[in-house]
């Protein structure tokens, strides 16, 4: 694995689960993998679960993970190509990122959209500005479309309760994405990513629901069979995946804010005694209520303890990359 962008950088997503779970299983077994590597953590957004979790994997593996919060500590940057820095920018991604190139063996960025122009938003000119002028191996802790890290992870938690539950019963899995209200607009980049993870793999018959006017662009959801109804989509449901996300056509507007959407246990009657996924941080009793939060259905502090094991994963998977490379 050169780089960790999308699912379409993983060659077998089965058997990336399989090695995240194995390192659940037993964390430090390849603790000298990453020694006298270092790794860079940069944040032009706030995170609490992606940075602490790729920290901790990092130290897992024997790297030195470093952390700088670009938009509180570092220089305002500039992406644009051919820029006048009259303004209020200081330093251009082309003379930053090849330095932070040779800092680091390894380079995680975080950054979110301003959901503001959407074709700025989806060229993702940030994440791959820095691709092409660090010249390390590059992970996405989020970027303005995609947020691969939290997939891997929602599919590895889906793995490891199939297998802990039984839950297939010689059926095949049924997986909803249900649109859930909010206080304010929110990206598409979570719902973006879990409906490509789950359409590249391919194992569970997989729906996305939500009120009319939330379509996520095609990019993402083809091959996914998409549901207005909410109960229609949750019916003999599995897994029930909880996320908020702004409008794809009308860009970043919320059209919507039926409190009605809010997942309940009433509504997961209708499932198969579907597990209810969220990514974290959810508003309570806005996205998700109190009495499946802190319920038996709910596999959300699971979710979120695996971000772990999905970043150890990617993160051995791309030294050993370097590794081989060096001999």
């Amino acid at each position: 694995m050169k780089q960790f962008i999308s699912v379409k950088d993983v060659s077998d997503i089965n058997a990336l689960v399989e090695k995240a779970l194995a390192y659940k299983a037993d964390p430090l077994k390849d603790k000298t993998l990453g020694v006298n590597k270092r790794i860079g953590l940069l944040f032009l957004n706030p995170s609490l679960r992606t940075r602490l979790s790729t920290q901790i994997a990092a130290q897992n593996l024997g790297m030195e993970p470093i952390v700088l919060n670009v938009d509180k500590e570092g220089w305002a940057l500039e992406f644009t190509e051919g820029a006048i820095m009259n303004g209020t920018s200081v330093e251009h991604i082309k003379d930053a990122a090849p330095i932070l190139g040779n800092y680091f063996d390894v380079l995680c960025i975080r950054t979110f959209p301003n959901l503001q122009n959407r074709e700025d938003d989806y060229a993702e000119k940030i994440i791959h500005q820095f691709i092409k002028y660090a010249a390390v191996p590059i992970i996405s802790l989020e970027s303005a479309t995609l947020h691969p890290l939290q997939s891997l992870t929602d599919l590895i938690t889906i793995k490891e309760s199939v297998l802990e539950n039984n839950v297939l019963n010689n059926k095949k899995l049924k997986v909803v994405l249900t649109w859930a209200p909010h206080i304010k607009p929110i990206p598409q980049c979570v719902a973006n990513s879990f409906s490509e993870w789950m359409t590249a793999w391919g194992e569970a018959d997989f729906v996305i629901t939500h009120p009319d006017g939330y379509e996520l662009s095609n990019e993402y959801t083809k091959g996914a069979t998409i549901i207005n109804d909410q109960a229609a989509a949750l019916k003999d449901a599995d897994f029930v995946y909880v996320k908020n996300w702004s409008s794809f056509k009308e860009y970043g507007k919320v059209v919507c804010t039926d409190a009605n959407w809010m997942l309940t246990n009433e509504k997961l009657a209708n499932t198969n005694k579907a597990k209810v996924m969220h990514c974290l941080p959810v508003r309570r009793n806005v996205e998700l209520s109190d009495e499946i939060l802190d319920g038996p259905n709910s596999l959300v502090t699971k979710e979120a303890s695996n971000r772990v094991w999905a970043a150890q994963a990617v993160l051995a998977e791309i030294l050993e990359l370097i590794n081989n490379k060096a001999k």
